[in-house]
């Protein structure tokens, strides 16, 4: 709930030097809106908005869920075989260089323009920063708790479930609560470079209209979406590390 307040403090602050420099610098409508002029934009296409964030929700909890799983998948399967590791990470590094809208237009190709493009696009951000934050966990479990399970001639296998995995799962933690705010991210992107519906599409469309007021409008609803998702992720994985401290 902290980060709820935070947000909300920070988005007043916002609002009201957002409004002193509309009316200081007298901005043009189609430049900078009020934040009155947006909130109008609810009060005119409430269903219209409402209809294009739900198809943006379900693209950004599905990809969080498919790219945390792959994520996971992937740090236990490196974690399970060092030898693989050493091949697979220098590729996991160079295709997480790629910027975003390099690989968005080749899903839209692969995929189509439709909803899978668009999962695709945000499960591929979510999953580098799991499974970086969950491959560093499990890399560095401490040298002297190996030690001492090595004496218990427990097998390679044995250790990395019974004690590398359960240490490890705080930097999946971290993963996660890194990766939740990062899912709309993907799924506008995809949206932006082909869709019919959503609010990436809704961004489009309004800004070939200078439409801005119905731009910062969706706008607005990707940070809130931002937000909330970062708090159930949160509040979710708490008691996957509940021995970890809080910070």
């Amino acid at each position: 709930m902290r980060l709820a307040f935070t947000f909300a403090r920070s988005l007043a602050v916002l609002a009201i030097v957002w409004q002193a420099a509309v009316v200081f610098f007298a901005l043009p409508r189609y430049v900078l809106p009020s934040p009155f002029e947006v909130l109008a934009v609810f009060g005119r296409q409430p269903g219209y908005l409402f209809e294009q964030s739900l198809v943006t929700i379900a693209e950004m909890l599905i990809g969080l869920a498919a790219g945390a799983a792959f994520g996971v998948a992937t740090a236990i399967g490196l974690a399970a075989f060092p030898r693989l590791a050493k091949l697979v990470w220098p590729f996991v590094l160079v295709l997480q260089a790629f910027p975003v809208f390099v690989v968005a237009p080749l899903l839209v190709v692969w995929f189509g323009f439709g909803m899978v493009s668009k999962v695709v696009m945000a499960a591929v951000i979510i999953f580098f920063p799991v499974v970086s934050a969950f491959s560093d966990g499990l890399r560095r479990t401490d040298a002297q708790i190996l030690d001492a399970v090595a004496l218990t001639k427990a097998s390679h296998w044995q250790a990395l479930r019974l004690v590398r995995l359960p240490l490890a799962l705080p930097g999946l933690v971290t993963g996660l609560r890194v990766a939740a705010p990062l899912a709309p991210l993907g799924a506008v992107v995809g949206e932006w470079v082909g869709a019919s519906a959503g609010l990436g599409f809704v961004i489009v469309q309004a800004n070939a209209r200078m439409q801005t007021d119905v731009v910062f409008a969706a706008m607005a609803i990707l940070a809130v979406l931002a937000v909330v998702l970062r708090l159930i992720v949160e509040e979710a994985t708490r008691p996957l590390a509940h021995w970890a401290r809080e910070t």
